[in-house]
């Protein structure tokens, strides 16, 4: 009930940016993978590898989480051995 309301509440509002006109993915495949693989090996936060790489702490969060399809794949056949 209150979920109803509240999407009702912000579609009624105008938009502010256009869809999609938020920031984009400044990192390669290449170094999502070694700032997400320093963040699983070392433990550190993601804002060492944000430093690193010049870019804000959510650009490494949401790196981390997305790293790819060759990841994936890689990743299931370590399970399987």
């Amino acid at each position: 009930m209150w979920q109803a309301g509240r999407n009702a509440e912000l579609l009624a509002r105008p938009r502010r940016r256009a869809v999609g006109a938020g920031a984009k993915y400044r990192l390669l495949f290449v170094d999502r993978l070694l700032a997400a693989l320093v963040h699983l090996r070392h433990g550190l936060t993601h804002d060492v590898p944000a430093c690193w790489f010049q870019v804000d702490c959510s650009t490494i969060t949401r790196g981390s989480a997305r790293p790819g399809p060759r990841w994936t794949i890689a990743a299931a056949a370590s399970v399987r051995d």
